[in-house]
């Protein structure tokens, strides 16, 4: 596996070796010993898979506190993966990042905790999957505002597409959310 650092500190690009042949592929998305080797000493608790078409975009998530670390990959389908540093000692407090994920590029996105977390799905039945560090506590997650002007997120659809749920329509503004030391 190769493990690409961000453009902000602490996200990681993850790329596993593909084995391909006449029957498929075969990878490892998951290996404890090659992670721990990059700096991710993750215990995961937690493993959730969504589905999703085109236009819906889901986040940005966050708990503060019980923060969880995220590792996340698609295996149908593509999405704009976005992370954002809320962590105010970090030299890159308030800067986001984006990477595409999807089903021929097998890339996968190491979210640390300190970071508010969300996608927008590119293609029709896209199953994205992410094993999480902490259990979901719905008392302590926060929502960032997708569309928050002090980010200008470009979320590579257009915003007339974007279909959100209620909670994330109602997302607060970056000033607004309870950042991490």
């Amino acid at each position: 596996m190769k493990f690409i650092p961000c453009d902000i500190a602490g996200p990681l690009v993850i790329e596993p070796k593909v084995h391909g042949d006449a029957r498929g592929f075969f990878l490892e998305s998951w290996n404890q010993a090659a992670f721990r080797e990059a700096g991710i000493d993750a215990g995961f608790v937690q493993d959730n898979h969504s589905k999703s078409d085109r236009g819906v975009l889901r986040g940005l998530h966050f708990q503060n506190p019980q923060p969880q670390g995220k590792l996340v990959r698609v295996v149908t389908g593509a999405v704009w993966d976005v992370v954002v540093d809320l962590r105010r000692s970090s030299p890159t407090f308030r800067q986001w990042f984006g990477v595409e994920l999807s089903e021929e590029n097998h890339l996968m996105l190491w979210v640390p905790e300190g970071f508010a977390h969300g996608f927008a799905v590119l293609r029709d039945g896209t199953h994205f999957l992410y094993k999480c560090t902490a259990p979901w506590a719905p008392e302590h997650e926060q929502v960032l505002a997708w569309d928050d002007p002090v980010l200008a997120i470009d979320w590579k659809l257009d915003p007339a597409e974007i279909v959100l749920s209620d909670r994330d329509r109602a997302g607060a503004a970056l000033a607004n959310v309870k950042c991490f030391a």
